[in-house]
């Protein structure tokens, strides 16, 4: 990281804040002090409390008690808009975007500038050239937002919390769905802004990120303030230590755990589903764990979506313990013992307007039903079970998901493919935002599942997780299959190579 003297100025103080909620105490006497010019993470494990403190700061939550100090004054804002207004501006990880509109009218959407009672769009245009200059990126203000990529979306959005003259920028996981590259380009736009004398809070669960971008870490657990450290002055292994009460390994796998006569129980021949799955094959084995790398686009959520029939497959054969099989839906999937875990958690793994209980067992249904009603008792010992087993933080079964934090929701869709029992489970990108201790425990479940006999097909844009989780290693690059590697032969440069090809 490049040296940055910290500057003693500090802009944003909060002090003793506490909140609760019925069966949680979010937050428990929680300190944060940012000062201008500096990047500084907020970090903790999933359900530690984070989020619910920046949306104390922005007026979403109201505090039970503690203060907020802000350019040296007590304050507390009603609400996102009345903190934008005084400069404090979040970028979501999710996206809030309107795809139909250009890249000037979201960045200044509520806030339109007029001529003669119309909308002004030359002015918008000309207003967000002036921002992406500043910023030093090159996207055209007149584009349809929904032609850009993730990337490029994220710095619009960054370029819309500038046009607000923020002083204070939290950046919410903003490396989650970024390629290599854009995380660069992102990482030069954030130490402008920490040049320019903006303060900046960084929330991410992606340690080696952490080391290189940030200059101190403040670490909360369980919704209560552990401290804070200087980023070059601690390493990696303090601060997950400071996160989650216990060390934690992350060794990469040096050999395959599979038997070498382990039996084929998913066969794929010359899959094609669009130019994302061109001609793949691979074979899955008992008690193995297949790793699926590539770079972004590479296809390989494509081809597991085709596999489990979410979306139309152009030609190939699929079998199953030697049987060919045809999958038109996931229905024929689950059928089969077939689970997929989605990527996006919120679109397609769970209901969020739904009880964990209910969310963990509607993969199964059938098996909970007693005459014309769902048999309560076990539903409820079911998903008790699996709260236990991945330590997921909830009041109790009845809690609605969409008030559990990101990791503890992925849990929960976890549970509901666990609950099914199925044979064959397809993990895309299990831990994407989730913090190192719950990433540990769904490592050492996975291993658990494939120890019983189960079989899984894992998606991760994370080399480490890849390196550390797989037994082979299946590589994509633009729709196609351009290596497989043996664990013990794989490296970051042999899977890098491979997943380059053209």
């Amino acid at each position: 990281m490049a040296e940055n003297k910290l500057s003693n100025e500090v802009i944003l103080t909060m002090e003793g804040i506490d909140k609760s909620f019925p069966g949680v105490h979010a937050l428990d006497h929680v300190n944060l002090e940012v000062r201008k010019g500096e990047v500084h993470a907020l970090m903790g494990e999933n359900g530690a409390g984070k989020s619910t403190l920046m949306k104390v700061l922005t007026g979403i939550y109201t505090k039970d008690s503690g203060t907020i100090t802000y350019e040296g004054k007590e304050v507390e804002f009603h609400g996102p808009k009345e903190a934008q207004e005084a400069g404090i501006v979040i970028v979501h990880q999710e996206l809030n975007m309107m795809n139909h509109l250009t890249v000037a009218q979201n960045i200044f959407i509520g806030r339109e500038f007029m001529k003669g009672g119309i909308i002004d769009d030359a002015k918008m245009n000309a207003e967000s050239k002036k921002l992406f200059d500043q910023l030093g990126i090159n996207i055209d203000p007149t584009e349809k937002m929904g032609n850009l990529t993730v990337g490029k979306q994220q710095m619009c959005e960054i370029a819309k919390a500038i046009s607000h003259k923020a002083k204070v920028i939290i950046f919410d996981e903003p490396s989650a769905a970024l390629t290599e590259a854009e995380i660069e380009e992102l990482f030069k736009i954030i130490r402008d802004l920490r040049d320019q004398q903006l303060g900046i809070i960084y929330i991410s669960h992606r340690m080696d990120e952490i080391k290189v971008i940030t200059d101190r870490v403040t670490v909360m657990r369980d919704g209560g303030y552990v401290g804070t450290l200087i980023t070059k002055d601690c390493t990696k292994d303090d601060i997950i230590n400071m996160m989650v009460g216990r060390v934690i390994y992350e060794d990469p796998k040096t050999k395959s755990m599979v038997a070498p006569d382990a039996p084929v129980v998913l066969k794929v021949e010359h899959l094609n589903a669009g130019k994302m799955v061109q001609d793949v094959s691979f074979e899955l084995h008992k008690g193995e764990i297949l790793g699926f790398s590539g770079l972004m686009g590479a296809g390989r959520t494509e081809t597991a979506r085709a596999l489990f029939g979410a979306d139309p497959k152009e030609s190939g054969d699929i079998y199953v313990n030697g049987k060919k099989v045809d999958i038109r839906s996931p229905k024929d999937a689950v059928a089969l013992g077939i689970g997929y875990l989605s990527e996006d958690r919120k679109r397609y793994g769970i209901v969020v307007d739904k009880s964990v209980a209910e969310n963990s067992t509607m993969a199964h249904l059938k098996n909970f039903v007693k005459g014309l009603f769902i048999d309560k008792r076990k539903e409820e010992d079911a998903t008790q079970d699996y709260i236990k087993r991945l330590n997921t933080k909830t009041p109790s079964t009845d809690q609605l998901v969409v008030n559990l934090s990101g990791g503890n929701q992925q849990k929960v869709v976890l549970a509901k493919w666990l609950v099914k029992d199925c044979d064959i489970l397809i993990f895309d990108e299990p831990t994407r935002g989730i913090d190192v201790g719950a990433k540990s425990e769904i490592y050492h479940l996975m291993n658990e599942l494939v120890a019983q006999g189960k079989s899984i097909i894992m998606i991760s844009s994370e080399m480490t997780e890849i390196l550390r989780m797989s037994d082979r290693i299946v590589v994509m690059c633009e729709g196609k299959k351009t290596a497989e590697i043996d664990i013990a032969d794989a490296t970051q440069e042999s899977i890098m190579h491979a997943a380059t090809l053209r």
